[in-house]
């Protein structure tokens, strides 16, 4: 079985797709494995961070499009972790599963990340920003012709 990095890996291998999802989505770590196949991109990544983005480091940036993604897929709810600036981190919770798919990015600094489901998150908001929720149709796009 493959090592799973991110935050709650261990616990979202039991979450299942809401009805429609594609046959080879089973679980958030197929998702994973998807958009770590190039489809988290530098044109995905927020543009405030894009000339720090790399292949290595493909998660950097991708929170919040990636978290409304996983929602859009399995249902739950996204909620955000405070940054510097006002800006939220994001992270899904569907059920009993709490989960990252984007913790990686933070290398080190992860670890203190405090995943409270406090700050509940909405797309109304965060799609106000025309930027990201192109960059989230650009990443929906992406997966919805994604063959593995």
């Amino acid at each position: 079985m493959k090592d799973y990095k991110f935050y709650g890996a261990s616990t979202c291998g039991s979450v299942r797709p809401l009805e429609g999802a594609p046959a080879w989505l089973t679980s958030p770590l197929a998702l994973y494995d998807a958009l770590s196949d190039g489809l988290w991109r530098k044109e995905t990544c927020a543009p405030r961070m894009q000339d720090r983005w790399t292949s290595s480091n493909p998660t950097y940036g991708q929170c919040s499009i990636t978290a409304f993604l996983v929602q859009d897929l399995f249902g739950g709810e996204v909620y955000g972790i405070p940054r510097e600036g006002g800006n939220f981190h994001c992270y899904n919770v569907i059920g009993d599963a709490r989960f990252d798919l984007t913790s990686e990015q933070f290398g080190d600094e992860a670890a203190s990340l405090v995943y409270d489901d406090k700050y509940l998150q909405t797309r109304e908001i965060h799609f106000a920003k025309t930027e990201k929720k192109e960059r989230y149709l650009v990443l929906r796009s992406l997966l919805e012709n994604y063959e593995p």
